[in-house]
């Protein structure tokens, strides 16, 4: 019998340390040859770690949360015969959003009673839904495959119970991707000034195009919603306008302003927000721009998208659709210094010299860093978009100013 340590591998491109963010063993269980042992996160990838040899786990180190060292010992294991020596593995890699840690099974309130189902595991919609109705899963029993617990088996606790007192208080963890996202819009918010513009477009006229188009689209054209107008109509201004596509570095003083425009796509996906990029916006038409939106938009919620996929954008775009809500105050993507927000989209009457008329209309909320952008060039830069999206055909005729 032997013993074999497994430590945190060099996983390279810099990376000095890695969070761990969810455990596959504990002390005592069997593990076969490239089974699961844990998931770590760098700031570039969720990482799967994989044991090199078959044993029994003795001892874990490290919570949830926690960041470990290259190198630091991770899992203690015995060996069959005399332990195989310590080796760099090479660890499968994953997109920055690993939905097992969804998965971990919420650690069981301090409470005096015996909870019926100590170890309860559900699927993260599942636990949603019972901490909207404020019941315990550590209270259900599951009827799903291995006893996992399924939204019916909330129903019928909840029919059986009535309208009972919601004393339920779950604490979570932010780990992996979900806290990364609350450091960065930290660090966004407490370092970058923002100030905030809001205009009326009426896009009657484009929203009218938009319907022709879709209605006479060709096969493989993808459907165009109302991003790819915006992203067609920011890659005729930004030049004009280049400090607002740029990039700022506070350590360096340094303002990087680019002629390529990459847009950023503010994307909901399981794992958190996430900014999948539209590359080089500038070279691609209005359809181009829907099908390479629609394609990294995919895979960012799929979970396939790369990491040049996931990086690099020069000015983002966020929007809710129908869910966008009368105006907003949009977190500027650090290091970006403008973010663009489409909000809903309604029909509203509106007074046309002596006639009132059903319009479409849409308020665009954006954000500044006001130490690049000053409110006069924000303000500019708005009402410049405001007329292109009002008068469509502008967006696509060459030497309109």
């Amino acid at each position: 019998m032997g013993r074999y340590l497994f430590r945190l591998p060099d996983i390279g491109e810099g990376v000095a340390e890695a969070e761990i963010t969810a455990w596959h063993v504990k002390p005592g269980d069997h593990i076969a040859e490239d089974g699961p042992l844990l998931d770590v996160m760098t700031d570039k990838a969720t990482v799967d770690m994989t044991s090199p040899v078959e044993g029994t786990v003795t001892a874990i180190h490290g919570d949830v949360g926690s960041m470990a060292p290259v190198g630091a010992v991770l899992v203690e294991l015995d060996v069959a015969g005399e332990a195989p020596a310590e080796t760099k593995i090479e660890p499968r890699q994953d997109v920055a959003q690993n939905a097992r840690a969804a998965e971990t099974p919420l650690a069981p309130p301090a409470a005096p009673a015996s909870p019926l189902n100590p170890d309860p595991t559900a699927s993260p919609a599942t636990r949603r839904r019972a901490r909207e109705w404020g019941i315990r899963l550590e209270d259900v029993r599951g009827t799903g495959p291995r006893g996992r617990i399924l939204v019916e088996d909330l129903e019928r606790l909840r029919n059986r119970s009535g309208a009972a007192p919601r004393n339920a208080v779950e604490e979570i963890k932010l780990v992996g991707l979900r806290r990364k996202i609350a450091d960065r819009m930290a660090q966004s918010k407490r370092q970058i000034p923002h100030f905030a513009y809001v205009e009326e477009f009426d896009l009657t006229e484009l929203e009218g195009l938009r319907a022709e188009l879709n209605a006479g689209r060709k096969a493989g054209q993808p459907k165009l919603t109302l991003l790819p107008f915006f992203m067609q109509a920011m890659v005729r201004l930004l030049p004009e306008f280049p400090s607002i596509n740029a990039h700022y570095d506070e350590a360096t003083g340094v303002l990087k302003r680019y002629a390529a425009i990459h847009v950023g796509i503010a994307t909901q996906t399981p794992s958190g927000l996430m900014v999948p990029v539209v590359r080089h916006a500038e070279t691609r038409d209005l359809w181009d721009c829907a099908r390479e939106l629609a394609r990294v938009t995919e895979a960012a919620r799929a979970g396939s998208a790369s990491r040049e996929e996931l990086s690099g954008s020069t000015i983002t775009l966020t929007s809710l659709g129908a869910m966008g809500g009368i105006a907003a105050t949009p977190i500027i993507n650090h290091p970006e210094v403008a973010i663009i927000g489409p909000n809903k989209l309604t029909e509203r009457p509106v007074i046309e010299g002596a006639f009132l008329t059903r319009r479409k209309m849409m308020n665009l909320s954006s954000s500044f860093d006001h130490r690049i952008v000053d409110g006069y060039d924000a303000a500019s830069f708005v009402q410049r978009l405001k007329r292109l999206m009002e008068r469509p055909a502008l967006i696509f005729i060459d030497g309109v100013h």
